[in-house]
């Protein structure tokens, strides 16, 4: 039996077959999270003036220390009516514009202020608290490039810039289907062997929170007409995917149907614990995924392998997931054959390293205990246990 692809291949695997979506574009204000097509560019300098960082009082460095007189008030958005003069100074407000002749401003706790005069105890150097025109950026600079996925700061930055509109990927139509004649509605009344799904309102926030917008369809019980009709259906958009259905019992459906629609499977389990039962293949330009029913494997699979398609469709730069390094704090068992996804808890730790305390209850149906946890612990394979204090790498988990 070949052996199973490991994370990092299955991500290569699917990574390979993802093509951007093309271009649109959308205005500033509605470009939050949204991943950058084109670099967007500043139309002035930044800043536009040379500005004062202060509160304060704008001289010539060489007339201090001294008195000088007070000849007028420079308020922010009201440049001054004339260039100072020597032997002069002008009261300003942060951000107001030094006027020509001034190089310095000294700020107002530094001064004695009378009623038309300024009396500056200490000497200044040119530049001090002078913002200089351009010291940001100039105009046709770079402000974000292409495959930046836009949090607050780059929208602060491109609106401060002037930009109004920008070049983004389009984002992605996704489809969730769960499968499962077991699978009821929340609220409504359980029978014998039934259980509440859960997996499609879980991959829904996932994708959402990746990019995608996202049509949930009804659950489809365990029928092969159901199940054709409802994936038809989601392979109308760019990303179609199932929960259930992917491993080889007589109910499993989902990959039997999938390729009498015309589903190219790219690859079908992963080395990986929760969530070997993955499936993921292509129908011209979208991407189906298959993942497991239960909820744990479901949310560890979306995070490993279709969260990184949903960003890569888009066109973000570096769309696979990032780990960062940690220390356990308690004991970890290893698996021979399979890298693990450990739930856990961050906490502060000694030094810089974040200490990971492993959830009880790692079992895959366990979706009540993995809703405490905040990060996943990357556990290589082994034959032995992972002790207190191995520094370890762990992917976030989205709040």
């Amino acid at each position: 039996m070949a052996e199973l692809p490991t994370i990092a291949e299955a991500q290569q695997l699917i990574l390979e077959r993802v093509r951007p979506l093309p271009a649109e574009k959308v205005p500033l204000e509605e470009a939050g999270r949204r991943v950058l097509a084109e670099a967007a560019t500043s139309l002035t300098d930044l800043p536009p003036f040379p500005s004062s960082a202060m509160d304060g009082f704008a001289v010539r460095a060489a007339d201090t220390p001294g008195e000088l007189p007070v000849v007028f008030r420079i308020a922010a958005g009201r440049p001054a009516p004339r260039p100072l003069g020597p032997g002069e100074a002008m009261a300003i407000a942060t951000g107001g514009v030094v006027p020509e002749g001034a190089d310095a401003v000294i700020p107002v706790e530094y001064v004695v202020e009378y009623d038309n005069s300024v009396a500056i105890p200490a000497g200044s150097m040119a530049g001090a608290n002078v913002r200089p025109r351009g010291g940001d950026l100039r105009a046709g600079d770079i402000v974000a490039g292409p495959g930046t996925r836009l949090g607050p700061a780059h929208l602060g930055a491109l609106a401060a810039a002037g930009v109004a509109t920008v070049a983004c990927g389009a984002e992605p139509r996704a489809a969730v289907l769960a499968t499962g004649t077991e699978l009821r509605r929340p609220g409504e009344s359980l029978g014998p062997g039934e259980v509440y799904e859960a997996n499609g309102l879980i991959l829904a926030a996932q994708l959402e929170s990746a990019g995608a917008r996202v049509e949930r369809l009804a659950a489809v019980a365990d029928d092969e007409d159901a199940h054709r009709e409802a994936i038809a259906r989601g392979l109308e958009h760019d990303v179609l995917v199932t929960s259930g259905g992917v491993s080889v019992g007589p109910h499993d459906l989902v990959r039997r149907v999938e390729r009498k629609l015309g589903v190219e499977e790219v690859l079908w389990r992963v080395a990986v614990k929760p969530g070997k039962p993955l499936s993921f293949g292509v129908r011209n330009s979208t991407l189906v995924f298959g993942l497991p029913g239960n909820p744990v494997s479901s949310l560890v699979g979306f995070e490993l392998f279709v969260r990184p398609a949903i960003l890569a469709l888009q066109g973000q730069g570096e769309p696979l997931p990032r780990f960062e390094p940690g220390r356990l704090a308690a004991a970890v068992r290893q698996s021979s054959d399979r890298e693990q996804l450990v739930r856990a808890r961050t906490k502060p730790g000694e030094g810089e390293a974040v200490e990971l305390e492993p959830l009880t209850g790692q079992e895959s149906h366990m979706i009540a205990r993995a809703a405490g946890a905040d990060a996943l612990v990357l556990v290589p394979r082994g034959e032995g246990e992972l002790p207190a204090g191995t520094r370890v790498r762990y992917l976030r988990l989205a709040g």
